[in-house]
Protein backbone atom coordinates (compact mmCIF):
# COMPACT_ATOMS: atom_id res chain seq x y z
CA UNK A 1 0.00 0.00 0.00
CA UNK A 2 1.42 3.74 -1.26
CA UNK A 3 1.75 5.96 2.01
CA UNK A 4 0.23 9.63 1.84
CA UNK A 5 2.08 12.15 3.27
CA UNK A 6 0.32 14.99 5.15
CA UNK A 7 0.46 18.34 2.79
CA UNK A 8 0.78 17.02 -0.11
CA UNK A 9 -0.05 18.56 -3.71
CA UNK A 10 -1.68 15.06 -5.32
CA UNK A 11 -4.27 13.26 -3.45
CA UNK A 12 -6.53 10.31 -4.78
CA UNK A 13 -10.17 10.82 -5.54
CA UNK A 14 -12.35 10.13 -2.66
CA UNK A 15 -13.61 7.12 -2.59
CA UNK A 16 -12.31 5.85 -5.90
CA UNK A 17 -8.92 3.00 -6.31
CA UNK A 18 -5.47 4.78 -7.00
CA UNK A 19 -5.48 5.02 -11.25
CA UNK A 20 -2.09 4.66 -12.63
CA UNK A 21 -1.38 8.25 -13.15
CA UNK A 22 -2.38 8.66 -8.90
CA UNK A 23 0.45 6.13 -8.49
CA UNK A 24 2.84 7.63 -10.63
CA UNK A 25 2.46 11.12 -9.64
CA UNK A 26 2.83 10.06 -6.00
CA UNK A 27 5.85 8.01 -6.20
CA UNK A 28 7.20 11.11 -7.62
CA UNK A 29 5.89 13.00 -4.76
CA UNK A 30 6.92 10.73 -2.48
CA UNK A 31 10.72 11.01 -3.88
CA UNK A 32 10.74 14.53 -2.69
CA UNK A 33 10.04 15.96 -6.49
CA UNK A 34 7.78 19.01 -7.59
CA UNK A 35 4.34 17.26 -8.77
CA UNK A 36 1.38 19.18 -10.06
CA UNK A 37 -1.82 20.13 -8.11
CA UNK A 38 -4.95 17.61 -9.67
CA UNK A 39 -6.21 21.22 -10.97
CA UNK A 40 -3.89 21.33 -13.35
CA UNK A 41 -4.94 18.26 -15.46
CA UNK A 42 -7.37 19.26 -17.90
CA UNK A 43 -10.42 16.69 -18.56
CA UNK A 44 -10.77 15.47 -22.12
CA UNK A 45 -13.11 17.78 -22.05
CA UNK A 46 -11.73 20.97 -21.03
CA UNK A 47 -9.03 19.94 -23.31
CA UNK A 48 -11.13 20.35 -26.56
CA UNK A 49 -12.43 23.27 -25.49
CA UNK A 50 -8.82 24.71 -25.67
CA UNK A 51 -7.85 22.81 -28.77
CA UNK A 52 -11.14 24.63 -30.09
CA UNK A 53 -9.68 28.12 -29.16
CA UNK A 54 -6.79 26.88 -31.08
CA UNK A 55 -8.13 26.87 -34.23
CA UNK A 56 -9.09 30.29 -33.65
CA UNK A 57 -6.16 31.17 -32.55
CA UNK A 58 -3.89 29.88 -35.79
CA UNK A 59 -6.39 31.25 -38.25
CA UNK A 60 -5.98 34.65 -36.55
CA UNK A 61 -1.86 34.28 -36.91
CA UNK A 62 -2.75 32.84 -40.56
CA UNK A 63 -4.37 36.12 -41.50
CA UNK A 64 -1.41 37.90 -40.41
CA UNK A 65 0.87 35.79 -42.87
CA UNK A 66 -1.31 36.69 -45.53
CA UNK A 67 -1.56 40.20 -44.97
CA UNK A 68 1.86 41.07 -43.54
CA UNK A 69 4.13 43.53 -45.82
CA UNK A 70 6.76 46.03 -45.92
CA UNK A 71 4.97 49.68 -44.90
CA UNK A 72 2.30 48.16 -42.63
CA UNK A 73 2.33 49.48 -39.16
CA UNK A 74 1.84 47.37 -36.20
CA UNK A 75 -1.54 49.12 -35.75
CA UNK A 76 -3.04 47.41 -38.76
CA UNK A 77 -1.87 43.91 -37.57
CA UNK A 78 -3.53 44.57 -34.30
CA UNK A 79 -6.85 45.54 -36.19
CA UNK A 80 -6.44 42.13 -38.23
CA UNK A 81 -6.27 40.04 -35.13
CA UNK A 82 -9.18 42.00 -33.48
CA UNK A 83 -11.44 41.54 -36.32
CA UNK A 84 -10.65 38.18 -36.92
CA UNK A 85 -11.20 37.16 -33.31
CA UNK A 86 -13.87 38.78 -32.84
CA UNK A 87 -15.55 37.51 -36.57
CA UNK A 88 -15.27 34.23 -34.89
CA UNK A 89 -16.59 34.61 -31.66
CA UNK A 90 -13.60 35.23 -29.70
CA UNK A 91 -12.27 37.39 -27.09
CA UNK A 92 -8.09 38.62 -27.14
CA UNK A 93 -6.82 37.47 -24.25
CA UNK A 94 -4.07 40.66 -24.52
CA UNK A 95 -6.53 43.87 -24.30
CA UNK A 96 -6.61 45.25 -21.21
CA UNK A 97 -4.60 42.53 -19.24
CA UNK A 98 -3.11 44.19 -16.29
CA UNK A 99 -3.02 47.47 -18.40
CA UNK A 100 -1.80 46.56 -22.02
CA UNK A 101 -3.46 48.54 -24.05
CA UNK A 102 -4.23 46.20 -27.05
CA UNK A 103 -5.13 42.74 -28.87
CA UNK A 104 -1.68 41.63 -29.77
CA UNK A 105 1.65 41.66 -29.21
CA UNK A 106 4.42 43.06 -32.08
CA UNK A 107 7.56 42.73 -31.17
CA UNK A 108 10.10 44.10 -33.86
CA UNK A 109 13.62 43.34 -34.28
CA UNK A 110 15.47 44.16 -30.35
CA UNK A 111 12.09 43.84 -28.66
CA UNK A 112 12.27 40.66 -27.18
CA UNK A 113 8.43 40.49 -26.51
CA UNK A 114 5.14 42.39 -25.35
CA UNK A 115 6.05 44.95 -28.10
CA UNK A 116 3.01 47.47 -28.23
CA UNK A 117 1.15 47.95 -31.21
CA UNK A 118 1.42 51.56 -32.86
CA UNK A 119 0.69 53.38 -35.73
CA UNK A 120 4.04 54.86 -36.09
CA UNK A 121 6.00 51.56 -35.99
CA UNK A 122 5.95 50.93 -40.18
CA UNK A 123 7.56 47.62 -40.87
CA UNK A 124 10.53 48.00 -43.18
CA UNK A 125 12.15 45.91 -45.41
CA UNK A 126 14.48 42.82 -43.52
CA UNK A 127 12.90 43.40 -40.05
CA UNK A 128 11.94 40.57 -38.19
CA UNK A 129 8.66 40.99 -36.05
CA UNK A 130 7.33 38.43 -33.46
CA UNK A 131 3.30 38.44 -33.77
CA UNK A 132 1.90 36.93 -30.07
CA UNK A 133 -1.93 36.21 -29.85
CA UNK A 134 -3.80 34.78 -27.45
CA UNK A 135 -7.65 33.44 -28.01
CA UNK A 136 -10.44 33.30 -25.35
CA UNK A 137 -12.87 30.83 -27.10
CA UNK A 138 -16.40 30.01 -24.89
CA UNK A 139 -13.99 30.46 -22.06
CA UNK A 140 -10.73 28.28 -23.08
CA UNK A 141 -7.68 29.99 -23.87
CA UNK A 142 -4.46 29.07 -26.17
CA UNK A 143 -1.63 30.89 -26.99
CA UNK A 144 0.43 31.21 -29.77
CA UNK A 145 3.27 33.05 -31.62
CA UNK A 146 5.59 33.25 -34.98
CA UNK A 147 7.99 34.84 -36.55
CA UNK A 148 7.82 37.21 -40.13
CA UNK A 149 10.71 38.35 -42.10
CA UNK A 150 9.73 41.34 -43.81
CA UNK A 151 10.76 40.90 -47.46
CA UNK A 152 14.67 40.29 -47.45
CA UNK A 153 16.57 40.47 -44.43
CA UNK A 154 20.64 39.35 -43.54
CA UNK A 155 21.35 36.21 -43.45
CA UNK A 156 22.33 36.71 -39.55
CA UNK A 157 18.73 37.52 -38.77
CA UNK A 158 17.29 34.80 -41.31
CA UNK A 159 19.34 31.97 -38.60
CA UNK A 160 18.46 33.48 -35.91
CA UNK A 161 14.82 32.90 -36.47
CA UNK A 162 15.26 29.73 -37.89
CA UNK A 163 17.21 28.54 -34.87
CA UNK A 164 14.70 29.61 -32.33
CA UNK A 165 11.85 27.92 -34.52
CA UNK A 166 14.31 24.46 -33.94
CA UNK A 167 14.47 26.04 -29.78
CA UNK A 168 11.35 25.41 -29.88
CA UNK A 169 10.45 21.85 -31.88
CA UNK A 170 13.80 20.74 -29.93
CA UNK A 171 12.04 22.01 -26.44
CA UNK A 172 8.56 20.06 -27.55
CA UNK A 173 10.58 16.63 -28.72
CA UNK A 174 12.11 16.59 -25.13
CA UNK A 175 8.60 17.08 -23.25
CA UNK A 176 7.95 13.90 -22.26
CA UNK A 177 4.91 12.16 -19.97
CA UNK A 178 6.78 11.63 -16.84
CA UNK A 179 9.99 13.89 -17.18
CA UNK A 180 10.38 17.35 -16.05
CA UNK A 181 10.04 20.74 -17.50
CA UNK A 182 13.82 21.12 -17.16
CA UNK A 183 14.16 18.49 -19.24
CA UNK A 184 12.43 21.15 -21.96
CA UNK A 185 15.19 24.18 -20.79
CA UNK A 186 17.90 21.66 -21.09
CA UNK A 187 17.12 20.94 -24.83
CA UNK A 188 16.63 24.09 -25.78
CA UNK A 189 19.41 26.58 -24.37
CA UNK A 190 22.15 23.57 -25.68
CA UNK A 191 20.59 23.95 -28.89
CA UNK A 192 20.82 27.81 -28.78
CA UNK A 193 24.42 27.94 -27.33
CA UNK A 194 25.53 25.83 -30.54
CA UNK A 195 24.87 29.48 -31.78
CA UNK A 196 26.52 31.46 -28.93
CA UNK A 197 22.75 32.95 -28.51
CA UNK A 198 21.50 33.82 -25.39
CA UNK A 199 18.67 31.94 -23.74
CA UNK A 200 16.06 34.89 -21.91
CA UNK A 201 15.69 33.38 -18.66
CA UNK A 202 13.28 36.68 -17.15
CA UNK A 203 10.36 35.07 -18.95
CA UNK A 204 8.74 31.78 -20.23
CA UNK A 205 6.26 29.67 -20.71
CA UNK A 206 3.40 28.80 -18.76
CA UNK A 207 0.49 26.62 -18.03
CA UNK A 208 -2.64 27.71 -20.01
CA UNK A 209 -6.16 26.73 -20.84
CA UNK A 210 -8.64 27.78 -17.84
CA UNK A 211 -6.63 30.86 -17.30
CA UNK A 212 -3.95 33.26 -19.25
CA UNK A 213 -1.29 31.63 -16.98
CA UNK A 214 -1.09 29.09 -14.99
CA UNK A 215 1.06 26.64 -13.33
CA UNK A 216 3.51 25.62 -14.34
CA UNK A 217 6.07 27.90 -15.44
CA UNK A 218 8.14 26.64 -18.46
CA UNK A 219 11.63 27.88 -18.51
CA UNK A 220 13.87 27.61 -21.62
CA UNK A 221 17.27 26.88 -19.63
CA UNK A 222 18.43 24.51 -16.83
CA UNK A 223 19.17 20.58 -15.84
CA UNK A 224 17.28 17.65 -16.42
CA UNK A 225 15.28 16.57 -14.15
CA UNK A 226 14.60 19.65 -12.35
CA UNK A 227 11.22 21.76 -12.55
CA UNK A 228 7.57 20.50 -12.27
CA UNK A 229 6.61 16.69 -12.94
CA UNK A 230 5.21 16.45 -16.26
CA UNK A 231 1.50 14.69 -16.47
CA UNK A 232 -0.56 13.26 -19.20
CA UNK A 233 -3.59 16.38 -19.28
CA UNK A 234 -1.46 19.28 -18.63
CA UNK A 235 -1.44 21.91 -20.76
CA UNK A 236 1.02 24.37 -21.23
CA UNK A 237 2.85 26.30 -23.86
CA UNK A 238 6.97 26.22 -24.53
CA UNK A 239 7.74 29.78 -25.98
CA UNK A 240 11.35 30.17 -26.74
CA UNK A 241 12.89 33.76 -26.83
CA UNK A 242 16.53 33.50 -28.22
CA UNK A 243 18.73 36.38 -28.73
CA UNK A 244 21.53 36.99 -30.97
CA UNK A 245 23.80 38.12 -27.89
CA UNK A 246 23.12 38.38 -24.10
CA UNK A 247 20.39 37.02 -22.64
CA UNK A 248 19.85 39.79 -20.25
CA UNK A 249 16.71 41.77 -21.06
CA UNK A 250 15.14 45.24 -19.97
CA UNK A 251 12.15 46.87 -20.12
CA UNK A 252 11.84 50.13 -22.53
CA UNK A 253 12.27 53.30 -20.23
CA UNK A 254 10.10 54.87 -22.87
CA UNK A 255 7.15 52.58 -22.95
CA UNK A 256 4.43 54.34 -20.87
CA UNK A 257 2.48 51.01 -20.11
CA UNK A 258 5.75 49.42 -18.66
CA UNK A 259 5.50 46.12 -21.02
CA UNK A 260 7.60 46.41 -24.45
CA UNK A 261 10.33 44.12 -23.05
CA UNK A 262 14.26 44.89 -24.85
CA UNK A 263 17.58 42.43 -25.30
CA UNK A 264 20.24 43.86 -22.99
CA UNK A 265 22.40 44.75 -25.67
CA UNK A 266 19.92 45.56 -28.60
CA UNK A 267 20.75 42.60 -30.88
CA UNK A 268 17.84 41.05 -32.35
CA UNK A 269 15.31 38.52 -30.95
CA UNK A 270 13.05 36.18 -32.24
CA UNK A 271 10.35 33.85 -30.43
CA UNK A 272 8.23 31.20 -31.63
CA UNK A 273 5.50 29.74 -29.59
CA UNK A 274 2.56 26.85 -29.28
CA UNK A 275 0.14 25.41 -26.65
CA UNK A 276 0.23 21.78 -26.27
CA UNK A 277 -1.11 19.28 -24.16
CA UNK A 278 0.27 16.82 -22.45
CA UNK A 279 -0.32 12.83 -23.52
CA UNK A 280 0.98 9.67 -22.57
CA UNK A 281 2.82 9.43 -25.85
CA UNK A 282 4.42 12.83 -26.01
CA UNK A 283 2.96 16.33 -26.30
CA UNK A 284 0.09 17.12 -29.01
CA UNK A 285 0.11 20.98 -30.38
CA UNK A 286 -3.56 22.68 -29.80
CA UNK A 287 -2.29 25.56 -32.13
CA UNK A 288 -1.43 24.81 -35.75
Amino acid sequence: MMSIKKNRKWYPLPGQPLTEIDKQVMFWENKGKNVPSRNLIKTPEQIEGIRRSGIVNTGVLDEVARKIHVGMSTLEIDEICRAYCETHGAIPACLNYEGFPMSVCTSINEVVCHGIPKKEDVLKEGDIINVDFTTILDGYYADASRMFIIGKTTPEKEQLVRVAKECLEIGAEAAKPWGFVGDIGHAVEKHAKKYHYGVVRDLCGHGVGLKFHEDPEIVHYGRKGTGMLLVPGMVFTIEPMINMGTWEVFVDADDPYGWEVISGDELPSAQWEHTFVMTEHGVEILTY
